[in-house]
């Protein structure tokens, strides 16, 4: 009598997955920041899963650019002016194509999400941590919205990397209330199913976001000068 295969994941396997998840979900959320050391030994402890899977998702992270080498030790990457500038290039473009799929081909229970998403993250206009991530979520809503599976794969790479930043463009005074009204914008057009319109909200609202944070960091020059 043949076996039938077991549709449950090997332990070994999802534990590499629940490390590299773990160890990403950190970093995005500020917990190991660019220049930090990553020691296998502690991430295996504070997580709860043995070292090789936590060896197989340092390997992997440093595959993404997301960990570099500072001599033998792994430390969060960081990036400089110019990956900054490239980065946001690509996500510009990515996150327009987004918009525009999503107006196209989002149902009508996701459109109305996006809107309700909208309104409760108006609450968290003084709290940038939290309107941060009130804004990745509200970004990824609209990736799955435009139902294409690459993009949102490559999407959620650039996303990966957009952690990278020591800090979010979000805490800039007064930019919450901007992006909050961006993202009203974005979601009429998309409620509107105007392709066009959507593109060009969205684009527009990542190179109001890459001004704002390169006048942060021109600003951070200037106090260490």
């Amino acid at each position: 009598m043949k076996r039938e295969k077991s549709a449950v994941m090997p332990l070994r396997k999802l534990q590499q997955t629940d490390a590299y998840s773990m160890i990403l979900e950190a970093i995005d959320l500020g917990e190991y920041r660019p220049g930090d050391r990553l020691v296998e030994s502690e991430l295996a402890d504070r997580f709860g899963v043995s070292r090789t899977p936590v060896r197989e998702a340092l390997q992997r992270l440093e595959t993404q650019s997301l960990l570099s080498r500072d001599g033998r030790s792994l430390i969060v990457a960081s990036l400089d002016h110019n990956q900054m500038a490239e980065l946001y290039v690509v996500r510009r473009e990515l996150e327009g194509l987004a918009a525009r799929l999503a107006a196209q081909h989002a149902t009508a229970e996701e459109v109305r999400m996006l809107r309700e998403m909208v309104t409760e993250d108006d609450a968290l206009i003084e709290d940038p941590p939290a309107l941060a991530r009130a804004n990745r979520r509200f970004h990824k809503q609209i990736h799955l919205a435009s139902h294409n599976r690459y993009l949102v794969q490559q999407l959620d790479l650039v996303h990966r990397t957009m952690a990278l930043m020591a800090t979010t463009s979000l805490a800039a005074q007064g930019r919450g209330v901007i992006a909050q009204s961006e993202h009203d914008a974005i979601v009429a057009a998309i409620e509107a199913r105007d392709a066009d319109a959507a593109h060009d909200a969205l684009r527009e609202h990542i190179s109001v976001a890459f001004m704002t944070r390169l006048k942060q960091d021109a600003g951070q020059r200037r106090d260490q000068s």
